[in-house]
C-alpha cells in the first residue's frame, strides 16, 4: 500500500434536490484509503457512469432502490484496475466492473466484482454498449416489449445510451420501420446517417404526435420510452392493434416538482388492446449470457455501432450528470479518471 495514495476524492451528497439538483447539493471531499479487507480488492477507478436512474436515488422517495444517504458518498457503475487483492480469483492488474463509482478509489468485496477483459472490448464499453444500458435495451426490447420480426418500432431519447441501442437492435432483428426521437438536429442526422434508423425527428420542432404521424403513417407496433409526458401520449395515439409499451424510463418528468398529468388517450389501448409494461434491468440479468453472446460480435463487427460521451476529471463528474439530466450526451455518458 505504501505506493498508493493516501486519500480518494469522491462525491457525497449533502441535501436532497428539489426540482434540478444544483451544485451546492454536493460535495467532492477527500477520503482515507483503506487497504482491502478479508475478499477483498482495492480498485483503482479508471472510468465512472453517470445515469438518468440517479436522480431518484437523491431522493428520499421509496423505489426500487435505497436512496444515496445524506453525508456520505454516492454509488454508480465504474470499470477499474486492482491496485491490492485480499481476494482469491482478483489479482493486481486484472480489471473488474463494480458499483462503486463516483470516487477515485473503491474497496470491493470480490463477490460483487466482475472480472472484465480489455482486449476483448475497450473498457468503457463495459459501462454502456455491453454493460447495464445494453442489457436494458436488449431486455426491454425484446422481452418486456416482445418485439418480434415486421413490427415497426418507435424509440425516444432515442440518441443516448440505451436508445440508440434499442434501434439498431430492432433493425439487425428484422423491424419493420424503427423510428427515433431526439433533441437536437445533429442527434437526428446521427440517428439516420449512422445508427441505421429508418426515419427520426427532433421533438422540438413541433407536436410530437404530429411528427411521429408523419415519421410512422401505418402506426407502431412497439415503443420503448425513455422520455414520458407528450412522447408516452404520442405513443398510444400512434399504437397498431396489440400493440406494446416497455416503460423504461421518463427522464422529462425526474425534475418535476408536481406529478405530471398521465396521458390523456389511455382509453385507446381498449381498443388497440395495447400493453403498457414498466420494467427494471435488474429483474433480467438471466438474459446477461445471451445478451453478451449475441450483441458482442455485432459490436466487435461494427454491425452496432455506439457513441459515448467522455468527461474527463472526478472533479467534472457532478456536472456530466446534469449533462444527462439536460440531453447534452450522445450515447453513453462516461467520466474518465
Amino acid at each position: 500500500m505504501s505506493d498508493l495514495p493516501a486519500v480518494s476524492r469522491e462525491w457525497h451528497l449533502l441535501n436532497r434536490p428539489v426540482g434540478w439538483p444544483k451544485p451546492e447539493d454536493f460535495a467532492l471531499v477527500e477520503a482515507e484509503v483503506p487497504a482491502p479487507g478479508e475478499g477483498q480488492v482495492l480498485v483503482r477507478n479508471t472510468y465512472l457512469s453517470v445515469d438518468p436512474y440517479m436522480r431518484g436515488r437523491m431522493s428520499a422517495a421509496k423505489s426500487y432502490v435505497a436512496p444515496f444517504e445524506l453525508g456520505k458518498v454516492m454509488q454508480g457503475g465504474a470499470v477499474g484496475e486492482v491496485v491490492a487483492s485480499n481476494a482469491e480469483g482478483l489479482a493486481v492488474g486484472d480489471h473488474v466492473l463494480h458499483f462503486f463509482g463516483w470516487r477515485e478509489y473503491a474497496v470491493v468485496a470480490a463477490a460483487h466484482a466482475v472480472k472484465v477483459d480489455p482486449q476483448a472490448a475497450p473498457l468503457p464499453a463495459y459501462l454502456g454498449v455491453l454493460g447495464m444500458t445494453g442489457l436494458t435495451a436488449y431486455a426491454g426490447l425484446l422481452r418486456t416489449a416482445a418485439f418480434k420480426e415486421g413490427d415497426a418500432v418507435f424509440v425516444s431519447g432515442a440518441a443516448g445510451a440505451v436508445g440508440s441501442q434499442v434501434g439498431q437492435i430492432a433493425k439487425l432483428k428484422g423491424a419493420s420501420r424503427v423510428i427515433g426521437s431526439a433533441g437536437s438536429k445533429e442527434k437526428v442526422e446521427l440517428l439516420v446517417e449512422e445508427y441505421g434508423f429508418d426515419a427520426a425527428f427532433n421533438y422540438k420542432d413541433g407536436p410530437v404526435a404530429e411528427q411521429l404521424r408523419a415519421a410512422a403513417p401505418n402506426g407502431i407496433d412497439v415503443y420503448f420510452d425513455n422520455v414520458g409526458g407528450e412522447h408516452l401520449e404520442a405513443a398510444i395515439g400512434s399504437l397498431n392493434e396489440g400493440g406494446r409499451i416497455a416503460v423504461c424510463g421518463m427522464i422529462s418528468v425526474y425534475n418535476d416538482t408536481e406529478p405530471a398529468p398521465g396521458p390523456r388517450n389511455l382509453a385507446r389501448l381498449i381498443q388497440t388492446r395495447g400493453r403498457i409494461e414498466g420494467f427494471l434491468v435488474g429483474d433480467h440479468y438471466d438474459l446477461q449470457p445471451q445478451f453478451v453472446q449475441e450483441v458482442g460480435p455485432w459490436v466487435r463487427a461494427g454491425r452496432l455501432k455506439y457513441r459515448e460521451t467522455v468527461v474527463e476529471g472526478i472533479e467534472n463528474n457532478l456536472e456530466a450528470f446534469l449533462g444527462v439530466l439536460r440531453g447534452d450526451n450522445t450515447g453513453k455518458m462516461i467520466v474518465k479518471l
